[in-house]
């Protein structure tokens, strides 16, 4: 079951924009919104029927997709973990906001789920700039185990010092996929590698992974172009290009959301850059694809050049156990997205890369609830998850976790469009070499 609503109007926008590194225990003290809550207790977010976990992401803006397709993979899962009992007795429930894949409102609902709606732990946010901001906040709540587990994001700030302890990741990080991405273009010979990020802190965890990767070949970036966050598809993308093409590249990795990403490749196309576009897993393939197919003469020529990394094997693969299921529940369910957080008419997505990491996600969440001894309690949180070693989730990859080990898969998986959808990678050579 889902509850959902806007971000919290009691705490001030004033508030928000201090909350940042050197401002935060400001707005924390400073608001009457806090002040005014209840006292903390560890056994929040659970009682003898159910368990609220409490989500943040992205339901409107031009990356919406990405939150509502990641939550409708997890609903699948949680609604048929809640039709037959749900974990030790108890359902999965939801506390879902919106927060347009910016961090100010991210900020805000991580503060209200946390102290007014005491939910038991965070679950499933989208993107690297809101995360970046909630982590803080985490910190600041330690003393109450305060816990975020399976982010959509593969950046740095929640696996590493001062934050990683605060946070639990399922996915593999950015900077495996920008160094695969890198390794591969390089053995195909295309050495000569530009990039095109979003301008914060995503695109930043990206352009670093990238530099570093094309510093053990003894390689520079060529070129670098970025745009600003909550592009659409509609923008013009031409001088980005242009800066692009006077570098001459031999491929370009992209760093951004799927709107800008399509944006990119279609006025690139449309000027006559054509080399490999890759794109890492958080740009919405799907999504990507749609913008540059859907009313598009010719799409060909703009999704052959597509190779986009992905951190869940492909959903068409009928081989894999896990997509079975997945596939299985997402059409059994079929979970609607969050009526109450949509601004604009939203078409669902039967499968994606997305939702499947949804589901994935919260079939490891599943897993590890079930680990908590007796009544759901955060002090018993992590040994619980650092019970999980060499965990079939069935993908072929196992699942590990450890004190010194918070991220629990490392395979990066490659897809290159065929016949209107990606598909795996087989032959970076045959399908890229020069």
């Amino acid at each position: 079951m889902s509850d959902s609503a806007r971000p919290n109007p009691r705490i001030s926008r004033r508030d928000m924009v201090r909350a940042t590194a050197g401002g935060l225990i400001g707005a924390l003290t400073g608001s009457r919104a806090l002040r005014a809550a209840p006292a903390f207790v560890r056994r929040v977010g659970s009682d003898a029927d159910s368990i609220l976990l409490g989500v943040s992401a992205a339901f409107s803006g031009p990356s919406r997709s990405l939150g509502i397709e990641l939550y409708r993979g997890a609903m699948s899962y949680f609604s048929h973990i809640n039709e037959n009992g749900g974990v030790n007795g108890r359902r999965i429930e939801l506390k879902v906001y919106d927060d347009g894949y910016q961090p100010d409102p991210c900020v805000e609902n991580t503060l209200r789920l946390i102290r007014e709606d005491q939910v038991f732990l965070l679950f499933g946010y989208v993107g690297t700039p809101t995360v970046t901001r909630a982590l803080p906040v985490l910190k600041k709540f330690q003393d109450e185990r305060a816990y975020l587990l399976f982010p959509f994001t593969g950046a740095q700030p929640q696996r590493e010092p001062p934050y990683g302890e605060f946070a639990f990741n399922l996915r593999a990080s950015y900077r495996q996929e920008t160094a695969q991405l890198v390794d591969r273009f390089v053995e195909v010979d295309r050495p000569r590698i530009g990039m095109f990020y979003q301008a914060d802190a995503y695109g930043r965890s990206g352009w670093a992974g990238v530099r570093g990767q094309l510093a053990t070949h003894d390689l520079n970036m060529v070129a670098e172009a970025t745009y600003t966050r909550g592009t659409r598809f509609t923008g013009s993308m031409r001088r980005q290009v242009e800066i692009l093409m006077d570098a001459e590249p031999d491929a370009v990795i992209c760093v951004g959301s799927y709107a800008a990403c399509a944006a990119l490749v279609r006025d690139a196309v449309d000027m006559g850059l054509r080399v490999p576009f890759a794109n890492l897993s958080f740009v919405g393939s799907e999504s990507l694809l749609q913008l540059l197919t859907d009313d598009m003469e010719n799409s060909e020529a703009y999704t052959s050049l597509l190779v986009n990394s992905q951190v869940v094997p492909s959903y068409e693969d009928a081989s894999t156990p896990a997509v079975l299921e997945y596939r299985d529940l997402m059409q059994r369910y079929d979970p609607p997205p969050p009526e109450e957080l949509l601004t604009e008419p939203y078409d669902t997505l039967a499968r994606s890369f997305v939702s499947f990491e949804g589901f994935l996600n919260a079939k490891m969440m599943t897993e590890i609830l079930g680990r908590l001894d007796g009544e759901p309690d955060r002090s018993g949180l992590e040994d619980a998850v650092f019970s999980v070693s060499n965990y079939d989730i069935g993908i072929g990859s196992l699942v590990s976790f450890g004190p010194n080990r918070r991220q629990g898969l490392q395979t990066v998986y490659h897809t290159v469009v065929d016949d209107g959808r990606f598909v795996p990678l087989l032959d970076w050579g045959e399908k890229f070499g020069q």
